[in-house]
């Protein structure tokens, strides 16, 4: 069952699954910094100043300075300024793997679009137009 095991964990496709899912939570850790760090601060001093992820409503009808006040009084949030964010993360993220696919898509096609080289002919065929040849001289 370990030899069984060892197999199936060092197919290349269980190794390449493997650390694209590695690199796909490090390159989601950079773009959830790029939106929260650099695009919203960015998106909300355009609107006036507004910090997106402070933005939340107090499910008890209280007004509450932030969303670690209303969450210490024990009232529910829906934190909507969190979500805008995570909508612009997933929305960065999947541009970023459609351009990925669509750059493999045309490698791809460049590598179908190349004409295969013929095929060397059999050894049969070889010696045969090597006698016919030299018949012909004759």
């Amino acid at each position: 069952m370990l030899k069984e095991f060892k197999d199936f964990a060092m197919r290349g496709n269980v190794v390449d699954l493997a650390v694209g899912f590695i690199l796909g939570g490090a390159f989601s850790t950079i773009v959830k910094s790029l939106v929260t760090d650099i695009l919203m601060p960015v998106i909300g001093l355009l609107m006036g100043g507004v910090n997106f992820s402070g933005l939340f409503i107090a499910l008890d009808n209280q007004t509450y300075a932030n969303i670690e006040a209303a969450h210490e009084a024990g009232a529910g949030t829906i934190n909507y300024g969190l979500f805008i964010d995570n909508v612009i993360s997933f929305i960065i993220v999947a541009f970023a793997l459609f351009l990925i696919i669509k750059g493999i898509n045309s490698m791809k096609k460049k590598e179908e679009a190349a004409p295969e080289a013929p095929a060397a002919p059999p050894v049969e065929q070889v010696l045969l137009t090597e006698i016919r040849d030299l018949l012909a001289k004759k």
